[in-house]
C-alpha cells in the first residue's frame, strides 16, 4: 500500500509544473469544473451527521468527528476586539455546536492563543478539537514554539499540530531534513503533547504536492492538510484541482481556509458570504475554517451550516461562471500572488 501511494504521489507531482509563475491563470472549462466538484462532493464521506444547526464530518482516516465550521484563531486575537468579546464569541460558538478551534503560535504575537486558552477554561476545553500551528523549521525551534503554545492554550495536549505556512519550495526539505521540525512533531506525539500532525500553506499547490511527496518518501502519513478551497481557487492555481483528490485518495483530513480571502473575495462582488461557505462545504472538506470577529459573523457561519445542502451541478456552473473572470489573475487571492499574508516572510526569524 505504501509503495502504491508513493508512486501515485510521485506521478502526480511530476506531472505538474513546479513553481507556477505568480499571476499565471489556469482556468478549467466551467462544465468540467462543475463535474469535478459534483464527483468530489459525492466522496464527502459516509456518516455525515447533524446535531441541531451544526454538521459533523470525519477528519480523514482518524476517528475524530469535527464540526463543519471551524472558528479561525487569527480574528479572535485582533487588537480592536476586546478579550471579553473574544471569549464571548468562542464560548457562544462552542455552545452552538462548533467544535473545531483553529489557532497559530504567531497570530497577533501570541495573543490569539492566550485568549483562546482563557476562553477554554471552565470545561470548554473538553468540548473542542483544538488545532494550532508552529512556524519553526528546525527541531529546536519547533519544540520551543510548541511548548509555548501549550502554555498559552492552558492545555496538556494539542489535538492537531500543523507545520504553518509551507509556502516556499525549500520548506518540505527543511521540515523533513535531519534536525528538522518533523522530528520535534513526532517526538511530541510520542510524548502525548499532540495527537495528530498536519501542515498548512496557501501559496501554490505544487508546494503542497512536494510536501506530500516528502512525507511519503519518509514513510509518514499526515492526518490533515489545510489549504485554500473557495470559489476563486476553483479557477486559479487550484488546490481543489491538484491537491484535494490526492488527500481524498490517501484519507487525509481536508481543512478548507480562505473562504472569503480575508474579505478580498467578497469585495469582488461576485459571491455572497453564505453561498461562498456553501461552495466550500459542498467539497469533501472535513472542516471549513472561517474568521469570526463578531456575533453577527458567527450567526452567518451557523446559518450556513443550518441551511446547507450540497450544491447541484447547475448551481456550481452558475457560481463559477460569476467568479471566473474575477479569479483569472489571482487579484482577489492575494495570498497566492503576493507576500501580503506571509507572516514568515515578514518575520523570517520565526523559522529558526
Amino acid at each position: 500500500m505504501e509503495i502504491s501511494r508513493r508512486n501515485f504521489l510521485k506521478k502526480t507531482s511530476s506531472s505538474l509544473a513546479f513553481g507556477v509563475a505568480a499571476g499565471q491563470s489556469i482556468l478549467r472549462p466551467l462544465a468540467a469544473a462543475a463535474q469535478a466538484v459534483s464527483e468530489l462532493s459525492e466522496r464527502r464521506g459516509q456518516g455525515e451527521t447533524r446535531s441541531g444547526d451544526m454538521l459533523y464530518r470525519a477528519l480523514g482516516r482518524t476517528k475524530e468527528r469535527i464540526s463543519v465550521i471551524g472558528l479561525g484563531g487569527y480574528h479572535i486575537g485582533k487588537p480592536q476586539l476586546s478579550e471579553a468579546d473574544s471569549t464571548q464569541i468562542i464560548r457562544n460558538a462552542i455552545d452552538r455546536g462548533v467544535t473545531f478551534m483553529d489557532n497559530c503560535w504567531d497570530y497577533n504575537n501570541g495573543n490569539s492563543e492566550i485568549r483562546m486558552g482563557k476562553a477554554l477554561r471552565d470545561g470548554y476545553r473538553q468540548k473542542v478539537f483544538l488545532m494550532t500551528k508552529i512556524d519553526g523549521r528546525t527541531r529546536q525551534e519547533a519544540a520551543r514554539q510548541m511548548d509555548e503554545s501549550l502554555k498559552r492554550l492552558q492545555t496538556d495536549h494539542i489535538d492537531l499540530l500543523q507545520h504553518h505556512e509551507v509556502i516556499r519550495p525549500e520548506d518540505p526539505d527543511r521540515i523533513f531534513g535531519e534536525g528538522g521540525a518533523q522530528e520535534a512533531m513526532v517526538e511530541a506525539r510520542k510524548a502525548g503533547k499532540i495527537r495528530y500532525i498536519g501542515f498548512t500553506g496557501h501559496k501554490d499547490p505544487s508546494i503542497h504536492l512536494r510536501m506530500l511527496d516528502m512525507a511519503a518518501k519518509n514513510h509518514f502519513h499526515f492526518d490533515a492538510v489545510q489549504m485554500p478551497l473557495n470559489v476563486m481557487d476553483a479557477h486559479f492555481r487550484s488546490f481543489e484541482d491538484r491537491v484535494l483528490p490526492i488527500l481524498l485518495k490517501n484519507e487525509i483530513g481536508v481543512e478548507a481556509m480562505k473562504t472569503f480571502g480575508d474579505n478580498y473575495i467578497l469585495r469582488s462582488k461576485t459571491v455572497q458570504p453564505i453561498e461562498a461557505l456553501h461552495y466550500s462545504m459542498t467539497l469533501p472538506t472535513s472542516v471549513v475554517i472561517t474568521g469570526i470577529d463578531s456575533l453577527q459573523v458567527l450567526d452567518q457561519a451557523i446559518e450556513a451550516a443550518r441551511t446547507f445542502k450540497p450544491m447541484t451541478k447547475e448551481q456550481i456552473v452558475a457560481l463559477l461562471s460569476r467568479t471566473r473572470e474575477a479569479a483569472g489573475t489571482g487579484q482577489f487571492e492575494l495570498y497566492k500572488i503576493s507576500q501580503h499574508f506571509d507572516g514568515t516572510a515578514h518575520n523570517p526569524q520565526w523559522l529558526g
